[in-house]
């Protein structure tokens, strides 16, 4: 496989508000780990009558009063989707606030305008995720386009076909030039960047094909074969990764699943 180029960043300062683009600040929450790279990032978006609050984060009380010390009045809050290292901090947050909660499990219809910003649901990484696209290209990917890793799509919750498809929609709109992820530094080429997810995710299938049509096995023994080298805290999400492409390769045809051996039909 093409190795695919991922970004890195020293560990940014957590709970301390910094700029990332116009009128939008970055905060990373204290919640370091092997998924979540240096922590979660809450962007602070400006707006005429206040702050909009997108993904809140853990449920960590320094985080909570990072975000209000440094957004002032709070009016909005967007959630790309509802995953704990996101939202945690939601319910200490809307109750301090009393701020509107814009998500796709609270019926945040595709498409919907909020403002100047629009919402783009890219289920895939989760079945309720959400990207919000800034009229001036500027669009917040949460976990449906992270720069420090791909994402992780776990089974059932979570589905290769939609998250390749939500690749494919972000790569046809025009104009983006800047995206804002749930974890990592911002991704200032984002059409190449989403190109090279696009295209690993495709040779990973290939891969897993070219696999079973060596010999049929379990998605264990894919992981052995194809993530080398792989970091053992990543074992169980490259082990659901793999899964979900199997269960795609299933919807497609083309692959079975024979009392957990996978093979081709």
């Amino acid at each position: 496989m093409t190795p695919l180029a991922l970004l890195t960043e020293a560990p940014p300062p957590h709970d301390v508000a910094f700029s990332v683009a116009p009128g939008i600040r970055r905060l990373v929450a204290p919640n370091a780990s092997p998924l979540t790279y240096h922590g979660t990032n809450t962007y602070l978006i400006e707006g005429a009558t206040g702050t909009t609050v997108l993904d809140p984060g853990p449920d960590d009380a320094g985080h909570v009063a990072a975000i209000l010390a440094a957004a002032g009045k709070v009016t909005r809050i967007f959630l790309t989707h509802g995953h704990p290292d996101h939202i945690g901090a939601l319910p200490a947050l809307t109750a301090a606030t009393g701020a509107e909660v814009f998500a796709a499990a609270r019926g945040l219809a595709d498409g919907a305008r909020i403002g100047i910003w629009t919402a783009l649901h890219t289920p895939g990484h989760a079945a309720d995720h959400v990207c919000f696209a800034r009229e001036d290209g500027v669009v917040c990917t949460g976990d449906h386009v992270m720069s420090f890793a791909t994402s992780v799509v776990i089974p059932p919750e979570g589905d290769m076909a939609d998250y390749i498809a939500g690749l494919r929609r972000l790569l046809a709109r025009r104009g983006d030039i800047l995206f804002l992820p749930g974890h990592g530094p911002p991704i200032t080429d984002p059409r190449r960047f989403t190109e090279a997810l696009l295209r690993h995710r495709l040779q990973r299938e290939a891969a897993i094909v070219a696999a079973l049509r060596a010999a049929p096995a379990v998605p264990a023994t894919l992981v052995e074969q194809l993530y080398v080298p792989l970091d053992p805290r990543l074992r169980g999400a490259a082990e659901a990764s793999v899964t979900a492409h199997l269960r795609k390769l299933a919807a497609d045809g083309v692959a079975t699943d024979d009392g957990g051996v996978w093979r081709l039909r």
